[in-house]
C-alpha cells in the first residue's frame, strides 16, 4: 500500500474503501471483509445513510482506531456553524468513534454559500481541537475553492470530485495542485457511468475497449487498470464494492505500472462529460434532507 501525505502533514492509504449507495444491511460486512484484506481507509458520508453500519463493521474486527483512516462527509442541511458542530456528533456517534481523520463538506451548495462558509468555519474548530485531523470538501469546482479560501484559513486537505477516464476533470485537478489540496476520487473506475439510476448502461468506462486492452496486457481487471491509473497520478481512490472478491480484487493494484503510454491512453478518453450531478446546479428538496440523530 502507498501512503500519501496530506499538507498538515497526516498520512492515508492511497486506496480506500468507499461506501456509497452500499445497501446498509450490507456494508459492516463490507467494511470487515475489507479489513481483513488489508484495508486500512474508509469512506463514508452521512448522506449515505451508512454510517452506523461503517462503524459496526470496524467493531466486527476489532481494529484500533488508530490503525484505521476514517473519513465521512457533513451535508447540506447541517451547513452552519453550530449545526456542523452537531453534525460532527452525528457522525461520530453513529460510527461510535471519538474522533475523525478527515471530515468534508459534501456539496459547496453555491445557491447558500454563505452556509457553507460557515460550515467550513466549524471544520477548523474541530481540526484545532484536536477532534479531526484533517478536513475537507467535495465536489468543489475552482471558483468554489477560491470563494471558499478568501473566507477561511485552513487550505481544505482534500477535494474529492468525480474522477475517471470518462471524466478527469484536468482543471479541478489543476486547481487543487495549486493550492496544496490533494484530490479523491470519487467513482474512480467510472461506477456513476453505470450505477443503476445514474448511468445509462451504453458508454460504461468498465466496458471501454482501450481500456480492456491495457488490462489484458498486464493480466487484470479493467477496474484494476483504472485504479492504477488514478494511483500513479497521485490521486486517492475509493472504490465502492460490497462483494469480498471484488473489494480484494480492487486494492491488488500495488505490483504492477502503467507505462507513460498506457497513461497517455487512458488520459485521451476523457469526454469531458459529468456522470454525477452539475455542483452549480441548485437542488434545493435534496439539499435539505434531514440528517437522522445518533
Amino acid at each position: 500500500m502507498i501512503d500519501l501525505t496530506l499538507n498538515n502533514g497526516v498520512t492515508l492509504p492511497a486506496l480506500g474503501l468507499g461506501v456509497f449507495q452500499s445497501p446498509p444491511e450490507e456494508t459492516a460486512a463490507a467494511v470487515d471483509a475489507a479489513l481483513r484484506i488489508g484495508y486500512r481507509h474508509i469512506d463514508t458520508a452521512a448522506a449515505y445513510r451508512n454510517e452506523r453500519q461503517v462503524g459496526e463493521g470496524l467493531r466486527r474486527f476489532g481494529i484500533p482506531r488508530g490503525d484505521v483512516f476514517l473519513e465521512t462527509k457533513v451535508w447540506v442541511s447541517d451547513y452552519g456553524y453550530d449545526k456542523t458542530l452537531h453534525a460532527f456528533e452525528k457522525a461520530t456517534g453513529k460510527l461510535g468513534v471519538d474522533t475523525l481523520d478527515l471530515l468534508i463538506l459534501h456539496q459547496p451548495a453555491p445557491t447558500r454559500f454563505d452556509t457553507t462558509i460557515a460550515a467550513y468555519r466549524a471544520l477548523e474548530t474541530l481540526l484545532a481541537e484536536g477532534r479531526v485531523r484533517s478536513i475537507g470538501v467535495s465536489n468543489f469546482m475552482p471558483h468554489h475553492l477560491d470563494a471558499l479560501l478568501a473566507e477561511t484559513d485552513v487550505v481544505p486537505a482534500v477535494n474529492q470530485v468525480e474522477v475517471h477516464p470518462y471524466f478527469a476533470q484536468p482543471d479541478v485537478q489543476a486547481a487543487d495542485a495549486a493550492h496544496g489540496i490533494l484530490t479523491q476520487a470519487w467513482s474512480p473506475i467510472g461506477g456513476i457511468t453505470f450505477y443503476p439510476g445514474w448511468g445509462d448502461g451504453t458508454h460504461s468506462v468498465m466496458d471501454d475497449p482501450t481500456i480492456a486492452e491495457i488490462a489484458a496486457a498486464h493480466g487484470r481487471t479493467p477496474a484494476q487498470v483504472m485504479l492504477r491509473w488514478g494511483i500513479q497520478q497521485g490521486r486517492s481512490v475509493i472504490p465502492k464494492s460490497v462483494n469480498p472478491e471484488r473489494i480484494a480484487a480492487n486494492i491488488d493494484v500495488f505490483d504492477f505500472v502503467l507505462d507513460a503510454g498506457e497513461v497517455a491512453r487512458i488520459d485521451g478518453l476523457d469526454t469531458g462529460m459529468r456522470g454525477g450531478p452539475d455542483p452549480d446546479q441548485p437542488r434545493d428538496a435534496f439539499f435539505d434532507v434531514v440528517i437522522d440523530e445518533p
